[in-house]
């Protein structure tokens, strides 16, 4: 990894260290229970290289106003029964109970202060310019605390605020296991992956999924786009294929105002690079309930279109058996209805079945592949939702050029 500090480059036994984390977990709208704790595991690599440090946890969940807009105390507690450790929990962000507990610390200790998103400068100064992140009260009370800052919050890499992007100039910051991983596998997904490369895009946000195929295809290092789910919907219908009002209302709806850019976007992939690009060959429908297979010269049909069909499953097997690098971003169907399922599970199957290079991103199918319990048959399974897509777009990465800007500064 060029140009960034990485945990190898320093010895943290002793230290005081900053680290910033994104555990912003799926709660139980009821329960509050966390519905999936993967990002809370993400992170344990970098936690065991920091044995014998002094470890200060800085993280959010949700944001004001939301109902899982919650304190980390039951983070720490469930992080603490992951790690076999104690992890203490600090009611307070930057004042003076915070500042007395990391004074107060041993080496091997580990606290968690609570959420970020509780400190106004988090909010106010959301995608300041540097100098102002750097001169937060959040930034200058707890910077001269601590000796090393490190990040293992990929999923929040695209935005910019004090706790994110604060400390790259007072601190030498460097990156954790977890984001070293991350910057690793998407850099090589989008710059240079094993040849032939398959793309398989899903999900509802076909205008981001999209500025993916664009951005791939542009730089030359894809053979085969693969759309899929409410996109591959959208890819059929910019192709001329009829696939009736509802669907058509469904895909304006969730769009809103980015439908005509997206629309334009499937226009001239299609018209331009055809080669390339996959669609559905048949889909599933529900009526009443009940799934029912219809070929794409049956469409339109008055029905929502929530899955693949069996034949476009069997023409895509060949072409992920033969690759040598998959990205997989989003699901093929809706999966959440059981019977819609399939086409979203074996697109699973086949990506832990072959021997390619197997990259996954987005939240549902991140989230789905630490559901069924293959996070170990995949070779990346990223942490990161909307950061992952912006990495995939080739955009500006905030926690990633905070990074490059200390390594500048503080490298030697």
């Amino acid at each position: 990894m060029n140009g960034v500090l990485s945990l190898d480059d320093a010895s943290f036994d002793g230290k005081h260290v900053l680290f910033r984390v994104d555990i912003n977990l799926p709660l139980h709208p009821e329960t509050k229970e966390f519905l999936d704790d993967g990002r809370l595991r993400a992170i344990t690599d970098t936690l065991d290289d920091l044995l014998n440090s002094k470890v200060v946890i800085i993280g959010h969940q949700s944001r004001p106003g939301r109902a899982d807009f919650t304190d980390l105390s039951s983070h720490s507690e469930k992080l603490s029964k992951i790690l076999n450790r104690k992890v203490k929990f600090i009611s307070d962000v930057c004042g003076e109970d915070a500042i007395e507990a990391i004074r107060d610390m041993s080496d091997g200790d580990i606290i968690c202060l609570d959420n970020v998103r509780m400190h106004p400068d988090e909010i106010s100064l959301k995608n300041a310019e540097p100098d102002q992140l750097r001169n937060s009260d959040f930034v200058k009370t707890l910077a001269p605390e601590f000796d090393a800052y490190v990040t293992d919050a990929f999923a929040a890499a695209h935005r910019s605020t004090p706790s994110l992007c604060g400390f790259s100039e007072v601190l030498p910051c460097y990156a954790g296991r977890l984001m070293e991983r991350e910057i690793d596998a998407l850099q090589m997904a989008v710059n240079d992956p094993p040849r032939p490369y398959v793309a398989i895009l899903g999900g509802a946000k076909a205008d981001d999924s999209f500025r993916v195929a664009k951005n791939l295809i542009d730089r030359g290092v894809v053979d085969t786009v693969a759309f899929v789910g409410v996109v591959g919907n959208m890819v059929l219908w910019a192709n001329g294929i009829d696939i009736g009002e509802g669907n058509k209302n469904f895909i304006r709806s969730t769009l809103g105002n980015d439908f005509e850019i997206a629309w334009s976007m499937a226009e001239s992939l299609i018209e331009n690079h055809s080669s390339l690009i996959f669609m559905p060959k048949d889909v599933a429908v529900e009526v009443n309930e009940v799934r029912i297979a219809k070929r794409i010269d049956e469409l339109p049909v008055p029905y929502p279109i929530y899955d693949i069909g069996l034949e476009t499953l069997q023409l895509l097997r060949p072409i992920l058996m033969s690759a040598e690098c998959i990205l997989w971003n989003g699901p093929a169907s809706y999966f959440e209805k059981p019977q819609f399922a399939f086409g979203t599970i074996e697109v699973l199957n086949m990506c832990t079945e072959t021997n390619a290079m197997t990259i996954v991103g987005g939240g549902h199918t991140s989230a789905l592949v630490n559901s069924r319990g293959v996070s170990d048959r995949v070779t990346h399974n990223s942490t990161g939702g909307g950061a992952c897509l912006q990495m995939l777009c080739g955009d500006k990465m905030p926690v990633i050029e905070a990074l490059e800007q200390s390594f500048k500064i503080h490298n030697g």
